[in-house]
């Protein structure tokens, strides 16, 4: 597995977030530089108004079946550490390496939407479930 390491602190988010990203390719993936600051900058910019609760971030790409190719064969997995609670995964299959990036980009801005979303109600106020 190549990894691509922890990067400095996102430096998109709010002042004081000090969540980083780690990028992980399988051998079947070219995990190049490129790769990792373009996924880097779109959880980033996908992301953000979530920074003040999300800690670390870790990505897993992959080729789920190798050389034998075949639809939906590329495999993102994101786990997000989030303050306070038990890390999150979500994940995408799909039939190339950006598409399966976005798909995983897209539940896991849904998933915290849904989850951190509870945290207040629609007017911005502290529920009874606790948060911000």
């Amino acid at each position: 597995m190549t990894e691509r390491g922890c990067f400095n602190p996102v430096s998109g988010f709010a002042e004081g977030s000090d969540m980083q990203i780690q990028f992980n390719t399988d051998n079947q993936i070219d995990g190049s530089d490129a790769l990792a600051e373009r996924v880097e900058t779109e959880l980033r910019k996908s992301l953000a108004r979530f920074s003040d609760h999300i800690t670390r971030l870790e990505i897993h790409v992959g080729d789920v079946n190798a050389a034998k190719g075949g639809d939906d064969d590329k495999r993102c997995v994101i786990e997000a550490r989030l303050a306070g609670r038990q890390p999150e995964a979500v994940r995408h299959e799909a039939a190339t390496v950006d598409a399966a990036i976005d798909g995983a980009t897209q539940k896991l801005r849904r998933f915290l939407d849904g989850t951190l979303g509870r945290l207040t109600d629609h007017k911005g106020a502290p529920t009874i479930r606790g948060g911000s």
